[in-house]
């Protein structure tokens, strides 16, 4: 029973003594740890900067840039003036933004109902979105409302000043041209010149393949233009209201300006309008094809050729389906004679009459005339 007592006593001995020691422990810790809690903070805090310095620096901005035209090329504009609200300038556009280089801008300057009418598609406000499209109407006292006032905007220093800061290149398109998906050249490769259109006769109205061409073959319906030629022309020189186009009046001074390069002939032309040419970047069809020139547009073959090459161009030309056709066309632009009418009859071959011949489906008669009602019978 002793041996049991002595036991159980050391053993509540050890402990009270594990306890107390402990405590003394606990007691002299929180003692000494408002000591050395800078130093913990200190070595722990540099530590984390250690670790931070080894870390790769990775950014994340989610933010879109405040001015999204930033994005791209502010010296290359793509430029359409149309007061008229036209169906097809929006598919026209959208055409030409897949067309152009991705770092050129577009601008549309329009009346009230062709801003309204352009600036409410959404692939308009999407390509408004991306920075890349402008749609505005100018302030008074600018007009575009005739060509003559067009004239007059593109021959104004004062145009490029306000309007159009910063730009070097302007592609100048209209609602009746096009450039060719199919074309195998880019619109970046007519940067080096003052000016690029279309080559034409000396007489606009000649059907002659062989005629002279202009020393400046660039018309500016579809044109690329040089803004800083445009501003040496203009430095000097005026154009006078009410008088020749603004294109023909800058391609007199530019071409007989030193330094500057111009088309002429087929060199640097950039498009086809009343001279043909292989696989040009664009069309420019005056009127919506109302006023074709017949070297360009009279063969049928060649037609057929430049559709295949261009379909694009469907969207801008006044076409009817092929059953629509006249019996008497003749496929050139032009109607067969009278006498001619039995020899376009349409045969329908398989089909037998009732005497056994081929039946003849006569070309289209007019109604009978009206007759008056005391002749009618009753």
């Amino acid at each position: 029973m002793a041996v049991l007592s002595s036991t159980s006593i050391l053993a509540a001995t050890k402990t009270r003594l594990l306890v107390l020691a402990s405590l003394a422990l606990t007691w002299w810790l929180a003692h000494l740890a408002p000591q050395y809690r800078p130093i913990v903070q200190a070595g722990v805090s540099s530590r984390l900067q250690e670790a931070r310095r080894k870390m790769p620096n990775i950014g994340f901005d989610w933010r879109p840039a405040d001015d999204a035209r930033a994005q791209h090329n502010a010296s290359k504009l793509a430029l359409l003036i149309e007061p008229r609200p036209m169906p097809h300038l929006v598919p026209l556009i959208t055409h030409m933004a897949a067309v152009v280089p991705p770092d050129w801008r577009f601008l549309f300057i329009g009346s009230q109902w062709s801003v309204y009418s352009v600036g409410r598609a959404p692939a308009i406000k999407h390509q408004q979105a991306m920075g890349r499209m402008d749609v505005r109407k100018l302030p008074s006292p600018w007009s575009i409302e005739r060509q003559e006032d067009i004239f007059r905007l593109l021959t104004d220093l004062r145009v490029y000043d306000e309007f159009l800061p910063g730009v070097e290149w302007i592609l100048k398109f209209e609602h009746d041209s096009i450039l060719c998906a199919n074309s195998p050249k880019s619109l970046d490769e007519w940067l080096d010149w003052s000016w690029a259109g279309a080559p034409w006769y000396v007489d606009n109205l000649t059907r002659d393949p062989e005629g002279e061409y202009d020393q400046f073959s660039g018309t500016g319906g579809l044109s690329l233009r040089r803004v800083s030629a445009i501003r040496r022309v203009l430095g000097f020189q005026e154009r006078h209201n009410n008088s020749e186009p603004e294109d023909e009046w800058f391609g007199k001074r530019l071409s007989v300006m030193p330094g500057e390069k111009v088309t002429s002939k087929f060199q640097g032309a950039l498009a086809v309008e009343n001279v043909f040419m292989e696989k040009p970047m664009g069309y420019h069809i005056h009127g919506g094809g109302s006023n074709l020139n017949h070297d360009v547009w009279k063969n049928p073959e060649m037609r057929k050729s430049i559709f295949e090459y261009c379909p694009e161009l469907s969207m801008l030309m006044d076409m009817k389906l092929e059953r629509e056709r006249c019996p008497d066309d003749d496929r050139q632009g032009g109607r067969g004679a009278d006498d001619d009418l039995p020899r376009l009859a349409v045969q329908v071959v398989g089909k037998q009459g009732e005497g056994g011949g081929t039946i003849v489906l006569q070309p289209p008669q007019p109604p009978p005339m009206p007759q008056q009602r005391g002749d009618i019978e009753h």
